[in-house]
C-alpha cells in the first residue's frame, strides 16, 4: 500500500472523485496505480459516469503524484489512508467516510473518547462561560475536543482544551497547505493545536482553497469522529445544526445547551432541544449518557474555601450567573474599595472570574 500511497493521493487530486466515487473506484481496481492511469472504458466499468470520467482523463495530466508526496513530506503533513491502523475508528464507521485524512500533528487511540463542540461565530457572555466551564471539564476527565477552527464556539473550544492541557483536534474545510487554512486569524491557533500533540485534518488536498460548499462536507467529519456532539448557541440556521444532523444520521448522540428563548442566537439549540437532543447543563450530563464514568474518571469540582470574611460574604452571594459589582457592594455592604480588592485577589486565585463590564461568576 505504501508504494500506491502517491496514486491515493494523485486521484484524491481530481475533486470529483468524492467518497462515493472513490469507493467504486477502489473496489474495482485491483490497485490504485492502475485506477489513475486506468482508461476511460475501465473507468466506466468501474461505475463512473462517462462525463465524470472523461473530466479526469484530462485533468490527471497535471497531477503529479510524486510531485504531490514532495510537497507533503516537506510540511510534514501525513497521509493516512482507510487502510491504515491509524485511521479513526470512529470516523470509519459512518456510512460516506473520506478514503483519506491529510494530517499535520498526531491522532491517537485517545480520540476514540472524543466530543465534538460547535456553535454560533459571535457568541454572548452566556455562551462564552457555558463554552469555557464544560470543555474544561470534559478535558480535565481525558475526552478529545473536536471542533472546526472556525471562529467563535468552535476557537473558544480548542482553546480551553489547550489551556486544560488537553487533547483536541481541527478539521478544516480546506486544505492543510498554511496559505489556505482559514480563516487566516487562526492560523496561530492551528500552530498551537499541533505543538500541545492534537491534531488538524482535512479530507481535501493540501491546496484546496476554503470553498463555501467544502463546510457542510466537512461537518460530517467532525460528528463522525466522536461520541456526539454538543451545540453551544446556534441560531435557527446555523452551520451548526448541519453537523448535528449528520450527527443523527451516523446515531450520534446530539446535546444542546438550553438558552434565553429571546435570543435568535439559542434559537437553533431550544429547537434541537424541542427535537429531542439531550438538554445540557454540565459536562457530567455528557459523561453519564455516554455512559463514560468508568472509561474516563470524572473530577468533582473541590469545594471552594474562602480565605478572608470578605472572600465568605462575596462567595455566599456569587453564582455562575453574572452579577454586577454594583450587586455584590449591595449585597454584601463591603465598601467599594474593599470589594474591588478582594475581587482582584480572587480573580488571581482563579476563584472567580470577569467578564467584562464590571460582572462576575464563580470561575469554578
Amino acid at each position: 500500500m505504501v508504494n500506491n500511497l502517491k496514486y491515493w493521493v494523485g486521484l484524491n487530486n481530481f475533486p470529483k472523485f468524492g467518497p462515493i466515487r472513490f469507493k467504486k473506484i477502489k473496489k474495482f481496481f485491483p490497485d490504485l496505480e492502475n485506477a489513475f492511469k486506468a482508461s476511460l472504458n475501465e473507468l466506466k466499468q468501474a461505475g463512473i459516469e462517462e462525463k465524470i470520467a472523461e473530466e479526469f482523463i484530462s485533468a490527471r495530466i497535471s497531477i503529479d503524484p510524486d510531485g504531490l508526496m514532495e510537497k507533503l513530506n516537506k510540511q510534514n503533513i501525513k497521509v493516512i489512508t482507510i487502510e491504515d491502523k491509524r485511521f479513526p475508528r470512529l470516523l470509519s464507521e459512518i456510512y460516506d467516510p473520506p478514503p483519506m485524512l491529510y494530517c499535520l500533528g498526531e491522532l491517537t487511540t485517545a480520540d476514540e473518547f472524543a466530543l465534538s463542540v460547535v456553535g454560533s461565530r459571535k457568541y454572548s457572555s452566556y455562551g462564552k462561560q457555558v463554552a469555557e466551564q464544560i470543555v474544561k471539564d470534559l478535558s480535565d476527565n481525558n475526552l478529545t475536543i473536536v471542533s472546526g477552527l472556525a471562529l467563535g464556539i468552535d476557537a473558544l473550544a480548542h482553546e480551553t482544551a489547550l489551556n486544560s492541557n488537553g487533547r483536541t483536534i481541527a478539521v478544516l474545510g480546506s486544505g492543510l497547505d498554511r496559505e489556505n487554512i482559514y480563516p487566516s486569524q487562526n492560523r496561530y491557533l492551528a500552530d498551537k493545536i499541533i505543538a500541545s500533540g492534537g491534531a488538524i485534518i482535512s479530507e481535501f488536498p493540501m491546496s484546496a482553497m476554503p470553498l463555501r460548499h467544502h463546510f457542510p462536507q466537512r461537518n460530517r467529519l467532525i460528528s463522525g469522529l466522536s461520541l456526539g456532539v454538543l451545540v453551544i448557541e446556534a441560531g435557527i440556521k446555523s452551520g451548526s445544526l448541519i453537523t448535528a444532523s449528520h450527527a443523527l444520521e451516523q446515531n450520534r448522540e446530539i446535546f444542546a445547551v438550553p438558552g434565553n428563548i429571546y435570543s435568535p442566537n439559542s434559537a437553533g439549540t431550544n429547537h434541537l432541544i424541542k427535537q429531542g437532543a439531550k438538554l445540557v447543563s454540565s459536562a457530567q450530563d455528557i459523561i453519564e449518557t455516554l455512559n463514560l464514568t468508568q472509561a474516563v474518571s470524572y473530577i468533582e469540582n473541590k469545594k471552594i474555601i474562602p480565605d478572608s470574611l470578605e472572600e465568605e460574604k462575596i462567595l455566599a452571594i456569587l453564582t455562575r450567573e453574572p452579577m454586577h459589582v454594583d450587586d455584590l457592594i449591595r449585597l454584601t455592604k463591603l465598601d467599594t474599595a474593599t470589594i474591588n480588592g478582594v475581587l482582584v485577589i480572587m480573580e488571581m486565585k482563579g476563584v472567580i472570574k470577569n467578564l467584562g463590564n464590571m460582572k462576575y461568576v464563580l470561575a469554578r
